[in-house]
């Protein structure tokens, strides 16, 4: 009988099969809202408190972070449309399986074993994130360290791990279901800290309430954004700053990680909904993340690099501002992670998604008890980029380059090569020059970007002519269409609508979602207007009211996606 439920659950997670090694079929693929959802639950996060804070730290200047960030997260923008989201769309595969026809197992297995290991890193950061408001209710102090120094914490942060990893193994769907419901609220979070908190620092520098948008351009350049970086901290220019917002994601969209998700797009425009999570999670959220860091840092009296993302929220927002880190710190490690898992897998023959994104998740959370992968955030985003970017422009190169040259795409997997040596050639040699570039000072981190990947696709391209790519073979491998639309018979279509039409619950769980989310936004704007002597008090009110709509929201807000997705 034990042995038959041990049968059957295994069973269960097997059914959570997603295409590891094969192209996802038409009748997968997704919508663009889900495509909104996760690209704006994944980088509306938690992460956003820390980067947004360093920005105020680095000494930029508000010009700088207006326009820097504009300029930085259009070009992001653009590279997952116009780099990522065609390949993705035309193989309907991931990177990590892709890559084999390119460039042989054994580059395969080298790249996917740096690559799920950087994504546990990364992932594991989010849920020390994520931890790091979840210790407020028990006391626990400020983990910024190394190491961690309560063993409390460590409980918190295996808690955490437990519901991310859950959340990986249910795979894409749930994913983006999940990232629907939070990204909005998530959104509003960021929004309403900063504008409840500005009467406040507006009264302690200016010595009055903002009237104008003259006196929010003199508060930002006085008292958030500078422009000079305190004693020991470097100073980041305005092509820094842009920068920064283009190759934050490097490896996702350049380095083509993110053709795992874009693989269920049913069209290349859907790369731009990647702009749901540029424009208001690494534009808006940075912005307002460094409003609220910079107030917290004078009302607390700390240097910002002393505050970790649970404390800047949990003074703007209360309660719901540990709910906002805690769950921004879920939406972003639970894709990051199920790309953990799908790089795994590629180099685990026979193993299921499940077990593999499992394994992954316990080493993830392992690593996520040291508050290291949360003090050296920025310099591991740098680094976890230029190491992985070039097997992205090997990847384009021989997708789209090659049959221009008149070279032979899988020249490699039609030889029945194990190893690629012009991949890794030119992946090594791009890397070294990379850090020479870099610890010379010829160039900065965050300039690495195009010399380093235009210089790997010319070095791939003469490598490749000179071991094998300039061969003709009479047997063509078939591609996959360019792009393909999931079809759904209208009968199902009209059905579905004739159901949600007639659905009470669904309407009105809908309604009640959407005024919860207007009463989070009238609170803090009410904070703003009322100002004046009352402001410490209505403040208080505000942070102490906000959970309400924010419990409702959910609620609703969860039973709404739920019945709509059905």
């Amino acid at each position: 009988m034990a042995s038959d439920s041990k049968s059957s659950a295994i069973k269960g997670m097997d059914s959570l099969y997603e295409f590891e090694r094969e192209p996802v079929s038409e009748n997968k693929l997704q919508p663009g809202k889900h495509f909104a959802g996760v690209f704006a639950g994944e980088h509306v996060a938690g992460t956003e408190f820390v980067i947004g804070a360093l920005f105020v730290a680095w000494g930029a200047s508000a010009f700088d972070v207006f326009v820097g960030l504009l300029l930085g997260n259009l070009m992001a923008v653009l590279t997952w449309t116009f780099v990522c989201a065609p390949i993705a769309v035309r193989t309907r595969l991931t990177l990590y399986w892709y890559l084999r026809k390119i460039a042989g197992p054994v580059t395969t297995t080298v790249y996917n074993i740096l690559n799920a290991v950087l994504f546990c890193i990364l992932a594991g950061c989010m849920i020390t994130v994520s931890a790091s408001a979840v210790r407020i209710p028990f006391g626990i102090e400020e983990q910024t360290g190394w190491f961690p120094t309560d063993i409390r914490f460590v409980l918190v942060v295996i808690c955490v791990g437990a519901v991310v990893v859950t959340l990986a193994i249910l795979g894409f769907k749930k994913l983006a279901q999940f990232a629907e419901v939070c990204s909005p609220w998530m959104f509003l979070m960021f929004i309403a800290g900063a504008v409840a908190m500005l009467p406040g620092l507006a009264v302690k520098v200016l010595g009055h309430q903002i009237g104008s948008i003259n006196d929010f351009w003199t508060l930002a350049n006085k008292s958030i954004w500078t422009g000079v970086a305190p004693p020991g901290n470097p100073q980041i220019t305005f092509w820094q700053v842009g920068a920064f917002a283009w190759i934050c994601n490097l490896a996702m969209h350049g380095g083509l990680s993110d053709m795992a998700l874009l693989r269920y797009a049913r069209k290349t425009s859907y790369g731009l909904y990647s702009a749901f999570g540029m424009f208001l999670g690494h534009y808006l959220a940075w912005i307002c993340a460094g409003i609220m860091g910079a107030t917290t840092a004078l009302i607390l009296g700390k240097a910002i690099g002393e505050l970790d993302a649970g404390g800047v929220a949990s003074q703007a927002l209360g309660v719901s501002g540990i709910i906002a880190v805690v769950i921004a710190g879920w939406t972003t490690s639970n894709p990051t992670l199920y790309r953990a898992g799908l790089a795994f897998q590629a180099v685990t023959p026979g193993w299921p998604r499940w077990l593999v994104t499992l394994l992954a998740g316990a080493v993830t959370t392992a690593i996520a008890c040291s508050p290291f992968v949360f003090t050296k955030l920025l310099d591991f985003v740098g680094l976890y980029g230029l190491l992985l970017m070039p097997v992205g422009s090997i990847v384009f190169v021989e997708q789209w380059i090659f049959p221009k040259l008149g070279l032979t795409q899988f020249w490699v997997s039609r030889k029945k090569l194990l190893v690629s040596w012009p991949a890794l050639l030119s992946w090594g040699i791009a890397i070294a020059a990379a850090l020479v570039l870099e610890r010379t000072g010829v160039l900065h981190l965050f300039f690495l970007f195009v010399p380093v990947w235009l210089l790997t696709a010319v070095l791939y391209i003469v490598f490749a002519s000179v071991a094998g790519a300039r061969e003709k073979f009479d047997e063509q491998q078939e591609e996959q269409t360019p792009e393909t639309t999931a079809q759904k018979t209208t009968a199902n279509r009209k059905e579905q609508k004739s159901r949600g039409d007639k659905d009470v619950v669904l309407w009105i769980s809908g309604i009640v979602a959407v005024a919860s989310l207007l009463t989070c936004l009238i609170l803090p704007i009410w904070v703003y207007v009322t100002g004046g002597s009352q402001y410490d008090q209505n403040f208080a009110t505000f942070k102490n009211i906000l959970i309400w709509p924010t419990l409702v929201y959910f609620i609703t807000g969860t039973i709404w996606t739920v019945k709509r997705n059905k």
